[in-house]
């Protein structure tokens, strides 16, 4: 709120998402954009919406594809447009020097010789000139395309990402874990996985509105994104299910991690906005396992959606790993 205060935007939802977004950093691309903004003393509303727009709203990928395609066809039009016409050029100044060449084998005098060198010098200026557009039009080509290639890259970045939550994609995950699984399977290093579970997230749902829902997941998303580092990578699961990769952890540290989460989630205490009213607070359940030689990522998920499920029917906001996973338990929703 301070924030949107100093930059003199209404705390308008979206706005509020912005800041708290920067608030947290886990967007180092829109937190140095903001601080660019905020040295410069030029924050505005317009400034703000482009930035939101940007950073968070949700975008379809293939639009953004098709457009970047567009434009890049546009600009190798104009390269080829512009070779054409420097190819022609070239080709009017051969021939102006090959009628030259011809004339010269004759007897001219000392009028005739003058005006072919001035028709031959003005036919090189000519040549010159288009030499020079053709080198601006490449140089042009050359940075637009350098910028599509960057829209291209945002673009494959932004297809990794869930559009909720800005964190890791269910797609995104997979391929992690198969990296870091063959990694800590080829250089002995540990691996955990944990599973993560928003408790009661459809009774919430249906109480408060989605709108409020997916402010919840998002919370959720920044705090499990906020609480890792290094290798490690948040995806969004399904759903209220999250995931946290743990490359070059084991089974002791990845439950401290987890547990971190876990309170740092229960410790923030939801209020409506229009009325002060205490919707309560959020609690999260977590399964951690960790890898075994002749695992595959199907058993390390299996084990860790194991433990996860016996969190929640042990009771709920708590972390449970595979030593503490019973063969009998019984697995509830």
């Amino acid at each position: 709120m301070d924030l949107l205060k100093r930059g003199q935007i209404p705390p308008y939802p979206q706005f509020y998402e912005l800041l708290y977004s920067y608030a947290t950093g886990v967007n180092p691309s829109l937190n140095q954009r903001v601080n660019q903004i905020f040295r410069d003393g030029t924050a505005t509303q317009e400034l703000a919406e482009r930035l939101y727009n940007e950073f968070l709203k949700s975008q379809d990928a293939n639009e953004r594809i098709s457009n970047v395609s567009e434009r890049m066809a546009t600009r190798i039009e104009a390269v080829h447009e512009a070779i054409d016409t420097a190819m022609a050029t070239a080709n009017a100044y051969s021939g102006t020097l090959q009628s030259a060449s011809g004339d010269l084998g004759n007897d001219m005098n000392e009028a005739e010789l003058r005006n072919m060198a001035q028709k031959l010098l003005g036919e090189t200026r000519r040549m010159q000139d288009a030499n020079a557009q053709l080198e601006q039009k490449l140089d042009a080509s050359r940075d637009d395309i350098a910028a599509l290639q960057r829209d291209l890259d945002e673009v494959r970045r932004e297809s990794m990402l869930d559009p909720l939550t800005k964190i890791f994609n269910r797609k995104s995950f997979d391929e992690g874990l198969l990296k870091s699984f063959n990694e800590a399977a080829g250089e002995g290093t540990p691996l955990c996985l944990m599973l993560l579970d928003i408790d009661h997230f459809k009774r919430f749902n249906d109480t408060w509105g989605h709108q409020t829902g997916d402010q919840v997941l998002r919370l959720v998303a920044m705090t499990l994104k906020s609480n890792i580092k290094g290798k490690d990578m948040a995806a969004r699961y399904g759903g209220e299910e999250f995931a946290a990769i743990l490359p070059e952890t084991d089974l002791e540290g990845a439950i401290i991690v987890a547990d971190n989460i876990r309170k740092a989630i229960q410790a923030k205490e939801l209020l409506k906005r229009s009325t002060n009213e205490k919707l309560g607070r959020i609690t999260a359940s977590m399964g951690v396992a960790m890898y075994k030689p002749g695992d595959t990522p199907a058993s390390l998920i299996e084990r860790a959606d194991r433990c996860l499920y016996a969190a929640k029917h042990a009771g709920r906001n708590r972390v449970l790993s595979e030593n503490e996973l019973k063969d009998d338990v019984k697995i509830v929703a």
